[in-house]
Formats: structure tokens, C-alpha cells, sequence
């Protein structure tokens, strides 16, 4: 299959097929998720709280996603993989958001990045845009405004809100975004602002008339810990409780003897345990 581009996306909202996006943050859920034929991969800054274990998104430094988004681009062949650009960092200065985006795309292959905010950022996405990078825009809830939203509320269930919220996805398709994540909104909002824009509408707790979804890797497949588990995700196997299982096993296994078995080890011969253990030394008990 040919590789994700822009032109694949903006075709697929143009026939109206479901657009599949999950995060990785690392190379082997890179490629479990590019074998599962996912459309895109989002390096997403979630990973401060599902790999580091912070309790948000803002610790998160632009080292840290170039370290992950590298190691989720070796694994990733025909998905495109984007990468957040986080805390604060969409709102510093053009040159310097310039310069995060590149070594995004330069050090860590990312196709392109993703940006947090709307009008008062759309400066930044039009010198991105223009200098070449491509930009997916990031509307309704955003977690990393999550101290400033008083924590992760659904967005724009009110008239004005939800005016706002469809004005400025106007403003950042026409600042060149070439598509937008919708988070935490009403179904019916993010219907409305599908049909309003020509770039596609990714939603994740938008309901279900979104040109695609996206969900965190461990959402899905509950590795995430703790027992806390938004409204909007679906569970589609549980590995986190066989992988639980499987450490269980092994440590039991351990702590009674059992691991490792004969099968598990090897031997020296005859011959080398005689120059081991010196001519007339009886061989160790349990090697032959």
C-alpha cells in the first residue's frame, strides 16, 4: 500500500472514508499499529502521562518527543506519523516554533506536527505552513490547557462556545492546517463543523460524525493503569490484564523453583568440566 499523505486524507473526507488514527510512543507499538493498517500514527504528548507517569501533558519536553517520535518513525513505513509540539511551545516565537517543527521532522522523521490552539496561535501555523511543514490543528479540549480549563471538561456545549469553537476551526483550516482534532465536544458541534470545513475533523469525544477517530494506544488495549477511564474510550483487548497475568506467572514460577527448567539451560562437556574442576574432582551435582 502507498504511503499516507495529505492528498490520501483530503481524498478520503472527499469519498467519505473513515479516517483510523492511535497514538504510539515507542518502536514496537509503532509497528503493531502500522500492521493493523492504521491511516495515522500520532506521537502524542499523552505519552507524559501513559509512559512517564506524570499526572498531565505539560511536563512534556520537546526532547522527550523527539526521543519517542524517533523511535515511533523506525517502526512506521506507510503511516503517517505526526508529533505534538508541547507545552508552551506552539505560543513561543515564529523562529522558535520554526526550529521545534524542524528538528521534529529532521531529527525524528515526523511527517508533520500537531499545534494546541486556535486563534491565538495562528500566527505559528501560517509560518509552519508556509516554511513547509504540515500542520494538524488541535480544537475543543485541550489538555494542555488543562490547569487554565479548571481539568478535562467537555467544550462548547453552550451557543457561544459552540459559535467560537466552529469560527475558529474556519480560522485554521484558513491558516493552512491540513486537518483538525476535535476533542470533548457534543456530536452535534462536530457534525457541524465536519460540514463547514473542507479539512478533515478527527475527533476523539466528538461523537460519532467525525471524518475519523483517534485514541491513545493504551486506552485501547487497557495498559493505561488505574481505574479511572473516559467516557469515550472503547476497550478492544485487554493486554494490560495478560500481561499482568503473564509477569504473575513468571514470578511465581521464580520464587518456587520452576524457572528456569532443563529446557531453559545449556551444559558444558565432560571434557571442559574436567579442566573446570581439575582431573579427579567429581562433576558438579545437576551438570553433566
Amino acid at each position: 500500500m502507498k504511503n499516507v499523505t495529505i492528498r490520501t486524507l483530503a481524498k478520503m473526507k472527499r469519498e467519505q472514508t473513515p479516517i483510523a488514527m492511535i497514538t504510539a510512543y515507542d518502536y514496537p507499538s509503532s509497528v503493531l499499529v502500522e500492521e493493523a493498517g492504521a491511516d495515522l500514527i500520532l506521537v502524542g504528548d499523552s505519552l507524559g502521562m501513559v509512559v512517564l507517569g506524570y499526572d498531565s501533558t505539560i511536563p512534556v519536553t520537546l526532547e522527550d518527543m523527539i526521543h519517542h517520535t524517533k523511535a515511533v518513525t523506525r517502526g512506521a513505513k506507510r503511516a503517517m506519523v505526526i508529533a505534538d509540539l508541547p507545552f508552551l511551545v506552539a505560543h513561543l516565537s515564529r523562529d522558535e516554533v520554526l526550529k521545534a517543527a524542524g528538528r521534529l521532522m529532521q531529527e525524528a522523521n515526523a511527517y508533520g506536527v500537531k499545534l494546541e490552539g486556535g486563534s491565538e496561535i495562528i500566527g505559528q501555523i501560517q509560518a509552519l505552513v508556509q516554511a513547509g511543514v504540515p500542520v494538524m490543528a488541535h480544537l475543543g479540549l485541550q489538555p494542555q490547557s488543562v490547569n487554565k480549563l479548571g481539568g478535562y471538561l467537555i467544550q462548547g456545549k453552550d451557543p457561544s462556545s459552540a459559535l467560537h469553537l466552529v469560527e475558529e476551526a474556519k480560522r485554521v483550516e484558513a491558516a493552512g492546517a491540513f486537518a483538525l482534532v476535535l476533542e470533548c465536544v457534543p456530536e452535534e458541534l462536530a457534525r457541524q463543523i465536519r460540514d463547514e470545513i473542507s479539512i478533515p475533523v478527527i475527533g476523539i469525544g466528538a461523537g460519532r460524525y467525525c471524518d475519523g477517530q483517534v485514541l491513545v494506544f493504551h486506552d485501547v488495549l487497557q495498559m493505561g493503569g488505574g481505574d479511572f477511564k473516559p467516557s469515550f474510550v472503547k476497550t478492544y483487548a485487554d493486554v494490560g490484564g495478560l500481561i499482568k497475568q503473564g509477569i504473575r506467572s513468571y514470578v511465581e514460577e521464580v520464587k518456587g523453583h520452576q524457572f528456569p527448567a532443563e529446557e531453559h539451560v545449556s551444559h558444558l562437556s565432560s571434557e571442559t568440566q574436567q579442566h573446570l574442576y581439575g582431573s579427579g574432582q567429581k562433576e558438579k551435582e545437576g551438570i553433566s
